[in-house]
């Protein structure tokens, strides 16, 4: 057998296993020369459990290291008189990282409460803290572990001298990347990235927002005109559709564990909709849609966004956290129901984001002119009274003659950008920059205050706020868990309301009234509404609390912007309704309701429960599954939105009570970054998009 060429029987040839004996020994002797490198760099390091004292001299690390390059040098050489191939890397580095996040994130939740019963009883006053502790701990690397798989800031400064011809927005996001990276502002890094990419594709980006069943995929596709986007009264999945100009039809679909797909168009169902992807269970992260539609131009794309309110749900691409990446937000308002907090919070972080919005009447066509026309009025004063924006609301409809509604707003709005979609594209740059410059800016000038000192009594309050956060964030997975048990018992209520139904069919026959199947279907569904109500109220009194802890560190911490006694409440609307279908049953009066009204009671609960027993008890254990894919997506919604203010504060209170010693060279360089920020051009700020 001959090994790299060499045969085994050439004279003074070392066998195979000669030559695996080798590798493996040198090997494991590099393996331990790695560890001697770590010792000299963890003696050094900051870390809160150092493992080695610092009694190594610089002089003498530089000699250990120049040794262990000799030492190195001289096993390849060995290995090479002998023909014996160095093996290549077996893991990315990403992999192993992401490896031992996994494996972080098992340690960190194994210091929750619960889980340490077993070490002794956990003093109820220390629960909140723990729970907090581990909720705030894996949230952190959550966005760490997603920033990795999606490959953020892969060869960033590469990419940024790549944008030379990008001039001045080139500039400024080179020096924020700069002062980020050189001051640790993690949190920034994802707009960061964000920001470099849109600079890279140039492109214009209008994004369709609206609740549940506004009509955005029907919009979409009749701009297209072509029926690609499904449409319907199921949800689809958290995962934004882009719709872009292509020479002939095809889709595309990102992975969150694999590679890209290209595969045909009629394969979209299967990816944006609840029912053949249900929470987005295939781990889809992109979907690109391309078309050769004549409405489609090359630098313009179109974005489907899922349903505010929708069950659908997931922690990285929900509605929300796309928000500020698009250049335009189509926001649609049904003319079906009426304006909601919710539309007003979806244009509000439009605008805060940097994003303009064009706010459409969907569904035009179910109201007269004139209601029409008292419609738009009524959205854009609200919008003027409670945001200030003084925006012209558009009446649009896909039906019939109306649809001539929508024509018309096409080509007055959205036709012209075409022609100036790169200028627009830049001035989208520009208000982003200038939203993160703003936000590097209050960073830096906290670590600053916390550089300068902070007092003993300041010091604790600060910690109080964390403390305080903390017991919130603990608030999250308890109240799920308490709602989950809470949303087990709605599956066994049929009894309940079948019993209800026949009570008040008796009290209607007791009174000489008559009693139809609509008697029972509404008892029916206020049993479900009542389990829904006690749902809801558990989860807006959470919303509430996590809100309040919100205010309090915005209003300790003198954030720029507190958040909204709405803001977190807006997660708990849209809740699912029972169903049951339609109800039939024949109700014939008994004579003998008035003398022996219980055992009419019973006789009739019984012959509900044999008519339409099953059909009822089918129906509320579907209710108890929709009323749970809806608690999550509550949830995980608000926690997402906590977590978005809580992580800014958190981070602020780190700078605060960590940057008490640093030396007088990081005070002096933060003041230097603060001063070449402060005179960067101040461009096209956010307010500066007030208008209508």
């Amino acid at each position: 057998m001959a090994l790299n060429g060499i045969s085994e029987n050439a004279p003074g040839a070392l066998n195979e296993s000669h030559r695996r004996h080798i590798l493996t020994n040198i090997q494991y002797a590099d393996k331990l020369l790695s560890e001697i490198e770590q010792i000299l760099v963890s003696a050094s390091s900051k870390s809160p459990f150092p493992r080695y004292r610092v009694d190594v001299t610089p002089a003498q690390s530089k000699v250990v290291r120049d040794y262990i390059a000799r030492i190195r040098a001289q096993m390849l050489r060995a290995l090479e008189a002998q023909h014996i191939t160095v093996p290549g890397p077996q893991f990315g580095a990403i992999h192993a990282i992401r490896n031992n996040l996994s494996f972080a994130q098992i340690a960190i939740t194994e210091i929750g409460a619960r889980y340490m019963a077993g070490y002794g009883e956990v003093p109820e006053s220390a629960v909140a803290g723990l729970d907090g502790l581990v909720t705030e701990l894996n949230a952190l690397i959550e966005k760490l572990n997603a920033y990795l798989a999606q490959g953020l800031g892969r060869d960033l400064a590469t990419r940024l001298e790549k944008l030379e011809w990008a001039g001045d927005e080139a500039g400024l996001l080179r020096r924020l990347e700069r002062v980020i990276s050189a001051h640790g502002l993690v949190e920034f890094r994802p707009k960061l990235g964000m920001i470099l990419e849109r600079l890279e594709t140039r492109t214009f980006e209008i994004a369709v927002f609206g609740r549940v069943s506004s009509g955005k995929s029907s919009l979409l596709n009749h701009i297209l005109e072509e029926n690609v986007l499904p449409v319907g009264v199921n949800p689809i999945t958290a995962v934004p559709t882009r719709l872009v100009a292509a020479p002939e039809p095809h889709l595309t679909v990102t992975f969150a564990h694999r590679r890209a797909e290209r595969m045909d168009i009629s394969a979209l169902a299967d990816f944006v909709t609840e029912q053949r992807n249900p929470s987005n269970s295939k781990g889809v992260t992109r979907i690109i849609v391309g078309l050769p539609s004549r409405r489609l131009k090359e630098g313009i794309t179109f974005v489907d966004t899922p349903g505010l309110g929708s069950l659908a749900t997931s922690g990285a691409m929900e509605t929300q956290a796309y928000l500020p990446h698009c250049d335009l937000g189509v926001v649609l308002i049904n003319a079906g129901s009426t304006l909601a907090e919710e539309d007003l919070a979806t244009i509000r972080a439009l605008y805060e984001a940097g994003v303009p919005a064009s706010v459409l009447l969907s569904k035009a066509d179910l109201l007269n002119a004139q209601d029409r026309e008292s419609a738009v009025a009524y959205i854009a004063e609200q919008i003027r009274i409670h945001l200030g924006l003084a925006l012209r609301v558009f009446p649009v409809s896909t039906v019939g003659d109306c649809s001539a509604l929508l024509d018309t707003w096409f080509t007055e709005e959205i036709e012209p950008l075409y022609q100036r979609y790169r200028e627009l594209a830049d001035e989208s740059v520009r208000r982003k920059l200038a939203a993160l410059r703003e936000s590097v800016q209050a960073a830096l000038a906290s670590k600053l205050a916390g550089a300068d000192g902070v007092r003993p009594a300041d010091q604790e309050a600060l910690r109080q706020i964390e403390a305080e956060l903390r017991k919130a964030a603990a608030r999250i997975p308890e109240e799920t868990s308490a709602c989950l048990r809470a949303t087990d018992t709605v599956e066994d209520l049929a009894p309940a309301a079948l019993h209800k139904a026949a009570a008040r069919v008796v009290e209607l026959w007791r009174q000489g009234r008559d009693a139809g199947a609509g008697v029972v279907s509404a008892a029916l569904l206020d049993t479900g509404a009542a389990a829904a109500n006690r749902l809801y109220t558990r989860i807006e009194r959470l919303a509430k609390e996590l809100t309040a802890a919100l205010q309090q560190a915005a209003r300790a911490l003198e954030a720029a912007e507190i958040p909204g006694d709405e803001e977190l409440v807006l997660a708990v609307r849209e809740m699912p309704q029972l169903d049951c279908g339609e109800i039939s049953v024949p109700l014939e009066r008994s004579p003998f309701v008035s003398i022996a009204r219980p055992i009419v009671q019973r006789r009739l609960e019984r012959r509900l429960e044999d008519a339409i027993g099953a059909q009822v008890t089918e129906a509320f254990r579907s209710y108890r599954r929709l009323l749970e894919a809806w608690l999550r997506r509550a949830i995980n919604r608000m926690q997402a939105q906590f977590e978005s203010h809580a992580d800014t504060y958190r981070a602020q209170l780190d700078r605060l009570l960590a940057s008490q010693e640093a030396s007088p060279e990081a005070v002096e360089a933060i003041r230097r970054d603060l001063a070449e920020l402060a005179a960067e051009p101040a461009g096209a700020g956010v307010a500066g998009n007030r208008a209508g």
